[in-house]
């Protein structure tokens, strides 16, 4: 008679579990459930990129240091050099009609326009 007990105590101790490891499976798979995972795994990944984006960046400036050094453009400035110049690009003169845009080429004239965009 114990034996009996055991058993079916035993498969309904089984039967709970599983059913409640399906059940939790199952939430895991919902759609809300999937895009809550996504959407932390895109967080967590954006932090990453932020890490190694500050890294780069650091490892950068520490780098540009080094040359800096190396090549003296950190050493003072000797007072009888020349003043250094520099050159900025100019227009030559701004257009006559400053409101005019350049257009784009527009298949307006064909009638057999290869445009998959266009309403039909």
């Amino acid at each position: 008679m114990f034996r009996r007990t055991f058993w079916f105590t035993a498969g309904a101790a089984a039967g709970v579990w599983a059913t409640t490891k399906v059940n939790r499976k199952l939430k895991q798979l919902t759609p809300e459930s999937l895009a809550a995972q996504a959407a932390d795994r895109a967080i967590e990944t954006g932090h990453k990129l932020k890490d190694f984006a500050l890294d780069v960046r650091d490892g950068m400036v520490r780098r540009e240091a080094e040359l800096g050094g190396a090549l003296g453009l950190e050493a003072p400035v000797d007072p009888d050099l020349p003043v250094q110049r520099h050159f900025a690009v100019e227009a030559a003169e701004p257009p006559a009609n400053a409101t005019t845009y350049r257009k784009l080429p527009s298949n307006a004239n064909h009638d057999n326009s290869n445009n998959r965009n266009e309403d039909h």
